[in-house]
């Protein structure tokens, strides 16, 4: 790879993602984030720190963006000495996080008249997988663009999907979250009415695993947040899943479709975040679920 990458946005995805692609590519990298701890930490694996996000961009031939909302997103790119300005033929920029579908195709034809290229490429999966190398992407680009990523998303995800053009990516995320949301309202129930009845919380977990119940939701936020009751901030936390949904309630009316079960965990949500938990860990909501009467 020939290539120079450029890395923004070093938070909790961020940052395992550019350390991957640094060990792996065989590219060199240049990277820029708020905070400087994180660029000294990367500096280990050969990364090197820019003065400025446009610093990146002016520097590097495919621009990966880990940012927290479609909203930072799109003032990096239009505002004031925003990416868009030191675009260039043949430049690609790849959002690997959480956009809005009609924010991507935008952005993409703005990039476009420039001769670049702007994609979607949002990751799922945890932070744990980011460290390994094994995140799930979901591509949304033309075929050559995708091939020529390939062997970029290969050094952070072992599972690459090309979901079709620009924002494709963006909308299988969306809803990939929106029913991961939903069966974490259920599983919250669940454990609620299950304790109320007199079963035993993990028992009834354990045994959810056994049969059609069984689930990535269910392995992971159920029995590794849900039944110990560990909801840790810097995770993927409350405010965040209600911006995801926010996205996925905006599709659904879009699309004509009464989204009722992602209306309820919307509700959830909301009531975690003001009764102060937005920070912490989404499945949070097992609290306030158990907690009604």
């Amino acid at each position: 790879m020939n290539k120079r990458i450029g890395f923004i946005g070093l938070g909790v995805m961020g940052e395992p993602i550019c350390r991957n692609l640094a060990l792996k590519s065989g590219a060199g990298v240049i990277a820029y984030d708020r905070d400087p701890a994180v660029l000294g930490r990367l500096a280990a694996q050969g990364v090197v720190a820019a003065i400025s996000a446009k610093a990146v961009a002016e520097q590097a031939d495919i621009v990966f963006l880990s940012l927290p909302s479609g909203e930072v997103v799109a003032e990096l790119v239009r505002g004031d000495g925003g990416l868009i300005e030191v675009a260039r033929p043949g430049q690609i920029v790849v959002d690997l996080g959480t956009s809005p579908v009609d924010l991507t195709r935008q952005l993409a034809q703005e990039y476009a008249k420039r001769g670049a290229s702007f994609v979607d490429a949002p990751v799922a999966r945890t932070r744990a997988a980011a460290e390994a190398g094994t995140l799930s992407v979901m591509v949304g680009a033309d075929a050559a663009i995708f091939d020529t990523l390939q062997t970029l998303l290969a050094t952070f995800a072992s599972d690459r999907t090309h979901c079709g053009p620009v924002g494709c990516g963006q909308v299988v995320k969306i809803l990939n979250n929106m029913v991961l949301f939903e069966t974490v309202v259920a599983l919250s129930e669940a454990h609620a009415i299950g304790t109320r009845s007199g079963v035993d919380p993990q028992l009834l977990f354990d045994t959810f695993s056994k049969g059609s119940a069984d689930s990535f939701a269910l392995r992971n936020h159920g029995m590794k947040a849900i039944l110990p009751g560990q909801f840790p901030p810097r995770a993927f936390s409350a405010e965040y899943a209600r911006k995801d949904l926010s996205y996925a309630l905006r599709l659904a009316e879009e699309s004509a479709v009464d989204a009722s079960g992602a209306r309820n965990a919307d509700g959830w949500l909301r009531e975690a975040i003001e009764a102060g938990d937005g920070e912490l860990y989404f499945p949070v909501i097992s609290r306030l679920i158990g907690r009604k009467h």
